[in-house]
């Protein structure tokens, strides 16, 4: 049935629905269900599915899911292009000021947590690293790889590290270049200060019981080799180090194709990979003190909290 939405007569700014949880808990189906029960778009917040030649391995929305509702965000970038979270912020942004024109409600959608915050609360004026503090970071990298990033990311800053993607090491680089030069670590430097932005915000986590979820990550993973991961991996092999492709699914099968280890290592990899990652992942979403946690088949009770939300 379809959701009138009005606005609030004590409010007079527009609400941007957050839905969010772990890698394959759920949130595709949940939030184009959302979106056409309202009529309204969905913004991407998933940095993995921006990239237009990442369709698989990304777990990409369908042609299906992607007609169901206008979607943004999605395989707008190339590989080949930079992009971090202020930039999105700001495109993000820019969009939703022009939806919110017409459209009351908007979805949010994605788990990648730091472009979730960047876009709801803004980005610290963190200072630039020094050269020299830069310069010692990469050599680090260079000579010791992610691992000794990961070594020297959790003796400084434990707490960062807890919620970091440690498969990223543009990220990691970034919070070790900060301490070195400010002294202070990046996880107390982060989110000093919140932006006020010009809607309301409902955050809704979708979750599901942990044995539960890691029997739908594995089996996500049988379901993208047989898709074409390992085709679609192959088709940028040169591309290899690129940040884009430094990402759980990709990684293990480019060791494989390296020979570092057999097929059935690298399958088991990612599975592994992309536990450890939903871990971390609700790890983040757990600092969401103000969500509201629901089962992703509770999508009648989230539109009903929407509709609250709404017309209160």
């Amino acid at each position: 049935m379809m959701i009138r939405t009005r606005m609030s007569p004590h409010s007079h700014k527009p609400l941007l629905v957050l839905i969010t949880g772990p890698t394959a808990v759920g949130k595709t189906a949940v939030s184009t269900r959302v979106a056409q029960e309202l009529q309204t778009h969905i913004i991407s917040a998933d940095a993995r599915q921006f990239y237009k030649e990442l369709q698989i391995g990304t777990a990409a929305p369908t042609k299906a899911e992607l007609e169901s509702a206008p979607h943004h965000f999605i395989g707008h970038l190339s590989i080949h292009d930079n992009y971090n979270a202020a930039r999105y912020a700001s495109d993000a942004l820019n969009l939703l000021h022009k939806l919110f024109a017409d459209h009351p409600v908007v979805v949010l959608t994605g788990g990648s947590g730091l472009y979730i915050d960047t876009l709801l609360y803004g980005i610290d004026d963190l200072p630039d690293p020094d050269p020299a503090a830069r310069q010692e970071v990469k050599n680090i990298h260079d000579r010791q790889g992610v691992e000794g990033l990961r070594r020297w990311l959790r003796q400084v800053d434990p707490q960062y590290y807890d919620v970091v993607d440690r498969a990223n090491p543009n990220r990691m680089m970034r919070a070790i270049e900060t301490f070195l030069t400010t002294g202070e670590k990046f996880s107390a430097l982060r989110r000093n200060k919140e932006v006020a932005r010009p809607f309301d915000t409902l955050k809704i986590i979708l979750d599901r019981p942990r044995e539960e979820l890691f029997a739908r990550i594995n089996a996500r993973t049988a379901q993208m080799i047989r898709d074409g991961l390992i085709e679609e991996a192959w088709a940028f092999f040169a591309h290899r180090r690129l940040n884009a492709l430094n990402t759980v699914g990709y990684k293990e099968v480019y060791a494989w194709l390296s020979g570092v280890w057999p097929l059935t290592t690298a399958v088991e990899k990612i599975q592994t990979h992309t536990r450890r990652y939903a871990k971390r992942q609700m790890t983040w979403f757990k600092r969401y003190d103000d969500a509201q946690w629901l089962h992703p088949e509770a999508c009648d009770e989230i539109l009903t909290r929407i509709r609250e939300k709404v017309n209160p």
